[in-house]
């Protein structure tokens, strides 16, 4: 005496009218809770966005001195250089969020560190200037020669002529 159902009853209702009302119950929760997930997921991704991955560019510039180049000149150079290499990092990549330069100078064998040029990318755009980002390394004057190369002494010792002088007197025997 088994009796064949077309359509299975709920198993917690025993009545087979309510048991099809229980089946509708059940697609109208799915689709409730469908509607109900999908704002709730964009609402959670505007207030609190996943983490963007934005890098930090680093680049290190040399330059040399150039004959007759006095130090304010080379600031201006390694000032240009640092200022084109911040626009080119920015403009190359788009997630690159802060820019960190280093420009070093080399005088007769002597290399230090001039500028550090440490922005970011909003602060970039609001104001393109090195001067207001750069930082200025005070000793990097006197590490390079600057300061002495205008005192340096003749490397050829000057000779200094023999004084003349008469020769001494030298007391003679006077003959009778």
């Amino acid at each position: 005496m088994n009796r064949i159902y077309t359509q299975q009853p709920s198993s917690f209702i025993p009545f087979s009218f309510i048991g099809q009302f229980g089946r509708k119950i059940r697609i109208i929760q799915a689709g409730v809770f469908l509607f109900l997930a999908v704002p709730l997921w964009l609402a959670t991704e505007a207030i609190a966005p996943q983490i963007v991955q934005a890098y930090t560019a680093r680049v290190d510039l040399a330059i040399d001195r150039l004959p007759e180049e006095n130090y304010e000149t080379v600031l201006r150079r390694a000032e240009a250089a640092a200022r084109a290499a911040a626009q080119r990092s920015f403009d190359q990549d788009i997630l690159v969020t802060d820019v960190s330069i280093i420009v070093s100078v080399q005088n007769y064998g002597a290399i230090a560190p001039v500028i550090a040029l440490d922005v970011s990318r909003l602060q970039w755009k609001q104001r393109p200037d090195p001067q207001r980002w750069v930082t200025y390394f005070k000793t990097a004057r006197s590490l390079l020669f600057f300061e002495t190369q205008t005192a340096i002494p003749d490397p050829t010792p000057a000779v200094v002529p023999p004084a003349t002088a008469t020769p001494p007197k030298v007391n003679e025997p006077t003959q009778p």
